[in-house]
């Protein structure tokens, strides 16, 4: 006889609001601009404020404290007076120490090869959607039927998935190669794609590879590939492979010549002056936002008008959703300001030494949580915060996510950082046999020989935050 049972559940699911928030805070300085033009162009009751060159968000780190304020979506609604903030400091002189680098971006170059196609309007605003969905590394991840909702809502254009592709097609043919493309292995095969096969067999060989056995091909089975393409020569599979190990997987990346520059602006400045250390928060992260008057008083006429029209309701409530967005945006920045400062607080208060002179040897093992103990936020702000901002210091500018890291016990009870761990499994990999890989189990064993200990899944953690495959796939010809 079948038993049956209830089963009762928990589970937390994040608003809309919070989702938006999580991905403001995300973004870096140089990314926060380009979000807050986007809001204003979308949203007509937020409005820049006066026309003043930006200022520098001051905090001197040993006499000023910030509230640790959660942001709450009912204030910011009930709030009727909402009219803007801005943060206080020098603004010309974190100018003058942040260049910033003018060469075009990726989106640029890409919109200025859309414009010598011979388009109609409907074409070239399909073409802008496209590239405007292309992510930073050069690929396009947003399935065609979102873009064609995309167009439906935001451009009123009613379009089908082969009108879309031809149009995508005529962008992947765009430099740098490979762009455009939704995986991997199409990122690949559009590089090979401009190489003429008839008089080479690596192009050829490559193509089919990719084409035919992709999966084999990034498992490196390689006898695999040679039985289904019915290939007898070992050198026509190991030619073409190089060939295919010299394209580029990221064509979105520094490393595609003509592509995205990156803005040379930190998140934060850390000075130490006499001995006593400053932070600010980079004023590109405090932008002059107010939400428009015009439309709070619009809102106040139509509230004082005729309830039952339906035209005016309707109105009404459209106004008022604007409004509401408005100042959540504005809230929802100044509570990133808030987070930024508190998070980077943190981590300068934890690894107060190292940041006195910038030694290394001075770093103490700290992981997410310790910081996240200290300002009583999850463990997952704290990751947002440190996988995305950098510090600009006295002795260079580095990512948060470098003074991250765990303790390791050695043989004479030190603790060392994980940093160490890693250089040291790196040098061993670097000098390994690449026709014999060394496993998990023999590189913890080579560890522990140098006084390491470490468990063989801590092994394959570090291996894998550095990017090393597993033996079988670093194994070479």
């Amino acid at each position: 006889m079948q038993k049956l049972g209830l089963t009762q559940s928990l589970q937390q699911k994040l608003s809309p609001q919070q989702i938006q928030f999580i991905k403001l805070l995300q973004i870096p300085t140089a990314e926060l601009e380009s979000r807050v033009e986007e809001e204003l162009e979308e949203n007509p009751a937020l409005e820049e404020g006066k026309e003043e060159e930006p200022e520098e968000i001051s905090d001197d780190y040993e006499e000023t404290e910030t509230q640790d304020d959660e942001l709450d979506v009912e204030d910011y609604l009930r709030d009727d007076d909402f009219s803007g903030y801005k943060m206080q400091g020098d603004g010309d002189n974190e100018d003058k120490e942040m260049p910033i680098a003018m060469h075009s971006t990726l989106n640029e170059r890409l919109m200025d090869q859309l414009g010598f196609l011979r388009l109609d309007d409907r074409q070239y605003v399909i073409g802008k959607q496209l590239i405007g969905s292309i992510e930073s590394d050069g690929y396009i991840r947003r399935d065609v039927d979102s873009i064609i909702n995309d167009l439906a809502f935001s451009q009123n254009i009613d379009t089908d998935v082969d009108e879309v592709e031809e149009i995508l097609r005529k962008i992947q043919d765009f430099d740098p190669p490979g762009i455009a493309a939704r995986d991997l292995q199409e990122c690949l095969l559009l590089q090979l794609e401009r190489r003429p096969d008839d008089q080479n067999v690596d192009v050829y060989v490559a193509k089919k590879i990719l084409g035919e056995c992709f999966d084999e091909f990034t498992k490196k089975h390689y006898s695999k590939i040679m039985k289904k393409l019915d290939i007898d020569d070992e050198d026509y599979v190991k030619d073409a492979i190089e060939l295919i190990r010299k394209l580029n997987p990221k064509p979105g990346g520094s490393s595609a010549g003509l592509v995205r520059t990156q803005y040379l602006i930190p998140d934060f400045i850390l000075s130490n002056d006499n001995g006593e250390l400053e932070l600010s928060l980079n004023s590109r992260n405090a932008p002059e936002l107010r939400v428009s008057r015009s439309y709070s008083e619009m809102l106040q006429a139509y509230d004082k008008s005729d309830k039952s029209d339906k035209k005016l309701k309707d109105t009404v409530s459209f106004v008022k959703q604007k409004l509401d967005a408005a100042k959540w945006f504005i809230d929802a920045i100044k509570q990133r300001q808030h987070t930024l400062l508190n998070t980077m607080r943190a981590i300068v208060d934890f690894q107060y030494e190292y940041f006195l002179e910038g030694d290394e040897s001075k770093l103490r093992p700290m992981i997410l949580k310790d910081i996240a103990n200290i300002i009583n936020m999850d463990i997952s702000t704290v990751s947002r915060v440190a996988n995305s901002k950098s510090v600009q210091t006295d002795f260079g500018i580095f990512p948060l996510k470098y003074f991250f890291s765990e303790g390791i016990a050695t043989d004479s009870g030190e603790d060392v950082s994980s940093r160490e761990v890693k250089n040291e499994l790196k040098m061993i990999i670097d000098e390994e046999d690449k026709k014999k890989p060394l496993s998990d189990d023999k590189l913890e064993k080579l560890l522990k020989a140098k006084g390491y200990n470490i468990a063989r899944r801590t092994v394959a953690k570090y291996r894998e935050q550095m990017n090393i495959p597993v033996a079988r796939l670093r194994k070479e010809l």
